[in-house]
């Protein structure tokens, strides 16, 4: 799920670079923390010297996972570094100490002006991510593309089969908001790598794709709504069906954040989907969230009830004029007319966000009807300490729905301790999501997996 305030912070994998070279050079590798409104995330910055004795450089954070971004406008004059992230509009200017240990510095990217120190290591730090399948596996993996004709988009993905000759019960994969791979890769995690391979193991087949326009896959994304993202959910889920591994008759939906809002619009209309899995899944409409969910994660970031009410106040207004207007053209006037304190930059990034085809579905989209209309299996599990899809304002209002439909076959489960990636936290804000080692609670997998295997025949 997108969250309601921007976090600009886009960081990368550099090579590895000898930390031996003279004290007033600057070549070599470095190391820091930023903390970015309660968020560390940790930045390493790889610098060489070319032959003809320019720098270049790459940075890394092994907190998102990110890979390949160069730095640009690399100086290094008396002592002071300057360079550039030109993707996401931020640079950084420090001074190297007498020692060349050290620089002390800032980092500044559109509203954040932060102090960041860079030490000089030998080697950059990577994610330790103990949950991540390694071969040989005991399945079988294969790479597969799925055409969604009705909008001339080719899906490509994975299709993990269990050992042995079928038919299997199977499940379709569907992402979170924003931007995701096969893995809806996030943070240095991979969720949906983690959980193919468990329910895979248990004898469950799993297909996942990269989101349209995302990875290997085709399309605009950016273009995009919920609705158009369902239309590639019914392609794979009905691809699965053509499959001779697969059983027909048990094939059905998982999908996370969004993915949840997705997978029951989709078993609402669709005759033959054999279950829906709803992983913090929402109950009410998308305004109602992103009010809740920024309150609450400003919050527990320490923020100040005035900032929070002036958030809200700025939230309130743009969420106005989505419901008001349907012309694009006359939704970025509007939204261009907010006062947003700070460089022009956040201006414009907040119109470009605010006046997306998927801000606005999303924001006015309510979940509770097509709930009402969902006849198959439901499981639903919703993490306590989830701030993002909040349990006390989501669950309550999906259950009832469910119930209003007449569904006598839903099961909701909420797990202590557990956060919006089902990880087990200490807060449940997103500041925690790149520090916790754990992809996904063996609890939360286990849980899924089990009531699977029940609903498809396989555990009688």
């Amino acid at each position: 799920m997108r969250t309601a305030s921007l976090l600009l912070i886009l960081l990368l994998v550099a090579p590895l670079v000898s930390a031996q070279t003279p004290a007033g050079s600057v070549e070599g590798s470095w190391e820091g923390t930023l903390d970015a409104m309660g968020t560390k995330i940790r930045i390493g910055v790889a610098i060489t010297r070319q032959p003809d004795g320019t720098l270049t450089a790459t940075m890394n954070s092994p907190d998102q996972g990110a890979f390949g971004l160069p730095l640009t406008d690399i100086s290094f004059t008396d002592r002071v570094l300057r360079f550039m992230l030109k993707v996401a509009s931020g640079t950084f200017e420090g001074k190297l100490n007498d020692a060349g240990s050290e620089i002390a510095g800032t980092w500044q990217q559109a509203l954040l002006v932060l102090p960041l120190t860079l030490k000089k290591v030998d080697t950059l730090s990577r994610p330790n991510r103990p949950q991540e399948p390694k071969p040989p596996f005991s399945y079988r993996s294969e790479d597969v593309t799925v055409a969604n004709a009705v909008a001339n988009v080719t899906l490509a993905g994975t299709l993990t089969l269990p050992d042995g000759p079928g038919p299997f019960p199977a499940v379709v994969f569907i992402t979170g908001s924003g931007p995701q791979n096969r893995d809806e890769e996030l943070l240095g995690h991979k969720p949906f790598l983690v959980l193919a391979d468990h329910l895979t193991r248990r004898g469950i087949a799993v297909l996942r794709y990269d989101d349209r326009g995302i990875g290997k896959s085709t399309g605009d994304f950016a273009a995009a709504t919920s609705e158009d993202f369902a239309g590639d959910a019914l392609a794979a889920w009905q691809f699965l069906r053509t499959r001779r591994e697969i059983d027909a008759r048990h094939i059905g939906l998982l999908g996370h954040s969004e993915g949840g809002l997705i997978a029951p619009m989709l078993a609402a209309r669709t005759p033959g989907i054999a279950f829906v899995v709803m992983l913090a899944g929402p109950g009410v409409t998308g305004e109602q969230i992103m009010l809740k969910q920024a309150a609450l994660i400003m919050k527990a970031n320490g923020a100040s009830d005035a900032a929070i009410a002036a958030n809200t106040d700025l939230q309130k207004q743009i969420f106005t004029i989505l419901r008001e207007e349907t012309v694009p053209a006359r939704i970025v006037e509007r939204l261009s007319a907010i006062p947003v304190p700070g460089p022009k930059e956040a201006s414009a990034a907040l119109v470009k966000q605010s006046s997306s085809p998927w801000m606005r579905y999303f924001a006015l989209y309510d979940p509770a009807p097509a709930l009402e209309n969902v006849t198959c299996p439901v499981l639903a599990l919703a993490g306590e300490l989830d701030l993002q899809v909040p349990v006390e304002q989501n669950v309550p209002a999906m259950e009832a729905a469910l119930k209003k439909g007449g569904n006598t076959d839903y099961t909701v489960v909420r797990l202590p301790g557990l956060n919006h990636l089902f990880q087990t936290c200490k807060t449940g804000t997103p500041a925690e999501y790149a520090q916790i080692e754990e992809t996904m609670s063996p609890v939360a997998l286990d849980t899924i997996g089990t009531w699977i295997r029940k609903k498809t025949g396989l555990d009688r």
